[in-house]
């Protein structure tokens, strides 16, 4: 059996439909891109006919990001199928990954179909995938769930029709490792046509045993892992990526030679990425890329490390790409060779006009500063490359807020909203809070707010400031951040690109409803 790991990621296209982490087609292709860096051998683009913009991602990242397999997923029907080999025609790798439901309750109460149909119909989506690449891919969506009998029964069937890669989703996170290690271990003692294809798991991580699964799925025979950047995905997430890749690695004297192709170093840097695209947070204490995976308090601890670092590390910082330390980088004095090295060590694509563009924002933002850090350089160069100003339907033009002792803090914004110019004044408990009523009074829009933090990203006073707000507009929850010294600003930059979101990932929810009917793995 091959030691190989595939690592097939899905932030793309499961990572994606978690709520609040909606992404732009230009959002997608530099996360793609990064991806591709990283190593993954499959990146699973999105779901070709969910929407229009779905659709436009898959077909830019399969014409312009190289290495990786692309994919999009595809529901059992021919119109799906169709449009994904549309959508994925441009790439010199492709893959269609097909599904359809096999427990009894997802049968009978969401597809209304009998086990004859339900296999029938997996079998004609199958051959007719393979009418466009030799590579398809077949999920059994809630397989965990499932009877064995007829579990073993598809899965050999879809083999007979081209199946390449057959998939066990733990689509509700139902699994327990020790089952879903012999679930595993029964598929491959009981299909006797299961040595022609890969078998791959794809778990979530509602019991919170999501990389658990699937790397005891990978012990039991499993040989491709779907997973995520930061574990994100429905409801309570997908196994982590880089939890998954560091466990093969750490773990060598238990999964032997195990292995995959990830390049580690890149890790901390596609997990940040991630959180500046989708304006969300890594919490402090989130396994190999959480600030504090490396961080020692405890006296104890610190002496230890100090006096050999296995003590309480089981693994280099630099192995996953972490910044060894806060070096001051860049200053208003560098020049623009140091500006484009350091593009290049984010991955970023550049031209000319885009160092002229960050090196005139980088003098601006020394002037302010008297210290230029690791995290500024990361938080302006994330910012200028990944905002998309024509998708966005808010844009503030202009705010001033007046406050003080015995002054009732007082704000008033300018703004464009769908192309429509307003102003309005408004009073509040702060600046900040002054700002945000002065704003939903001029968009008429009043989200509920969930949660708002602020904190520094680096010493000093003069420090920027970075801003994370979580809303919901119309049962539509996204998160934003906003960075700047100013942190007024920084919290109106957060709430407008928390508010954008909801705004877009609204009307995209409207344009998936349908599709969305039938489930995903």
């Amino acid at each position: 059996m091959n030691d190989r790991v595939i690592i097939f990621d899905t932030t793309l296209r499961d990572g994606e439909q978690a709520p609040g982490f909606s992404m732009t087609t230009e959002e997608k292709l530099q996360m793609a891109q990064q991806l591709a860096r990283l190593g993954v051998d499959v990146i699973e683009a999105g779901f070709a006919v969910a929407s229009k913009g779905d659709f436009e991602a898959i077909n830019r990242i399969a014409r312009e990001v190289k290495g990786p397999v692309i994919c999009s997923l595809a529901r059992a029907l021919e119109k799906d199928i169709e449009v994904a080999a549309k959508a994925l025609a441009p790439a010199e790798r492709k893959r269609i990954h097909t599904f359809i439901a096999t427990s009894e309750i997802h049968m009978k109460y969401k597809l209304r179909m009998e086990p004859e149909e339900v296999l029938e119909r997996a079998k004609k989506a199958v051959a007719f995938a393979r009418r466009f690449t030799d590579d398809v891919e077949f999920s059994c969506e809630d397989a965990t769930r499932s009877d064995r009998e007829f579990l073993y029964r598809i899965i050999e069937e879809v083999i007979k029709e081209g199946a390449t890669t057959i998939n066990i989703p733990d689509t509700v996170g139902y699994a327990i490792p020790e089952e879903f290690g012999k679930l595993i271990e029964d598929i491959i003692n009981n299909v006797p046509n299961i040595d022609k294809v890969v078998l791959s798991v794809h778990c979530h991580d509602d019991l919170g045993l999501a990389v658990a699964n699937s790397l005891t799925a990978v012990k039991h025979g499993a040989r491709q892992v779907e997973c995520t950047i930061n574990g994100i995905g429905e409801r309570a997430g997908n196994a982590a990526l880089e939890e998954i890749v560091m466990a093969l690695r750490v773990r060598r004297d238990f999964f032997g030679d195990l292995h995959t192709n990830i390049n580690t170093k890149e890790l901390y840097k596609t997990s940040r990425l991630l959180c500046r695209i989708t304006g969300s947070f890594v919490p402090p204490n989130k396994a190999i890329v959480g600030d504090n995976a490396f961080a020692h308090e405890s006296g104890i601890h610190q002496h230890g490390v100090l006096s050999h670092r296995l003590t309480y590390e089981i693994m280099n910082p630099e192995d996953v790409g972490f910044p060894a330390s806060r070096r001051i980088v860049l200053g208003k004095h560098s020049g623009r060779h140091a500006l484009k090295k350091k593009l290049e060590e984010y991955g970023v694509n550049y031209s000319e006009k885009d160092i002229e563009r960050i090196y005139e924002k980088l003098k601006e933002l020394a002037d302010k500063k008297k210290e230029i850090y690791e995290e500024d350089i990361e938080a302006l160069i994330y910012q200028e490359f990944l905002k998309v100003e024509d998708e966005e339907p808010v844009k503030v033009l202009h705010f001033q807020v007046q406050s003080g002792e015995n002054l009732m803090p007082t704000a008033t914004v300018k703004v464009i909203f769908k192309g429509e110019e307003r102003t309005a004044t408004a009073t509040g408990n702060g600046p900040v809070d002054a700002t945000i009523k002065a704003l939903q009074k001029a968009l008429g829009i009043n989200p509920k707010l969930l949660d708002y933090s602020i904190k520094a990203l680096t010493p000093n006073t003069d420090a920027q400031a970075e801003a994370r707000v979580i809303l919901e507009l119309e049962d539509v929850r996204a998160s934003g951040r906003g960075v700047d010294t100013d942190i007024i600003k920084a919290s109106v930059k957060a709430f407008v690109d928390a508010l954008n979101r909801a705004i877009l990932r609204r009307e995209y929810i409207l344009q998936r409803k349908e599709i969305r009917r039938e489930g995903t793995v």
